[in-house]
């Protein structure tokens, strides 16, 4: 079985749902502390003007909270203003019509938590994108996965029965493929290529929301998404010996 674990974060880019699509069982990491002004709680859009513009979630938290700890502060009238900058940047695109009411839902509904609000929109993309569903699991619902790093990981891969991991290269500073092989986990890294394709305003802009993709794309959009994800597993070294 192959798994992938990544955090929730807000509004994620297209390689985040080209590893999804690549996973039999995906973990949503939720259970890890949360960083400020990360991807965990913003995330860009091409604005009017053809450049990128933030769009940030405010929060309330304390430092060291998880993220599935992390209160949306909902007083600050965020979701409407991203609503707002989503019309304004996407009213002329292509799909927009057709995906307006699945992606303002999302900003329709009042959120407790970030990793509830993540989640959800996350889920809503995979199936509007037509990605392949895994199984999902919360970290936080797993049992006995206490430690550091590398070592907690591999006790999520364990609770689950995961042959195979698909690994972020930015884990590369802590992730000891030795671990993985003493275990039997077939460790992969994720090089994903980001595709081209059709974007309004101006030049194309990479590594947005997959928001953008979904407008200009539609229907199409899952067939980028695999593009860039078709040979992006890296099957780690120490396994070809």
């Amino acid at each position: 079985m192959r798994a992938a674990v990544l955090q929730p974060t807000y509004l994620p880019w297209m390689g985040y749902f080209g590893m999804i699509d690549l996973a039999d069982t995906f973990v949503f990491y939720d259970d890890v502390q949360f960083v400020k002004q990360s991807w965990q709680q913003r995330n860009k859009i091409k604005s009017p003007g053809g450049e990128w513009i933030w769009l940030s979630v405010h929060v309330i938290h304390e430092f060291g909270q998880n993220i599935n700890q992390v209160l949306v502060n909902d007083s600050s009238n965020w979701s409407e203003k991203h609503w707002k900058s989503i019309y304004q940047s996407y009213a002329k695109a292509p799909f927009f019509k057709e995906f307006q009411g699945e992606i303002k839902e999302v900003y329709s509904r009042e959120w407790k938590y970030l990793g509830e609000l993540n989640i959800f929109i996350i889920r809503k993309l995979c199936r509007l994108f037509g990605v392949k569903e895994p199984k999902f699991v919360l970290s936080s619902e797993l049992e006995d996965i206490k430690d550091s790093k590398t070592n907690r990981l591999l006790n999520v891969l364990g609770k689950i029965g995961a042959g195979e991991y698909i690994c972020n290269p930015g884990s590369r500073s802590y992730i000891r493929p030795g671990d993985f092989a003493e275990r039997g986990i077939k460790l992969f890294w994720y090089e994903y290529q980001h595709p081209v394709y059709p974007q309004i305003r101006g030049e194309f802009i990479p590594y947005l929301s997959a928001i953008d993709l979904l407008f200009n794309a539609g229907p199409k959009s899952v067939d980028f998404i695999r593009q860039g994800a078709r040979d992006a597993l890296k099957l780690d070294e120490v396994f070809m010996k």
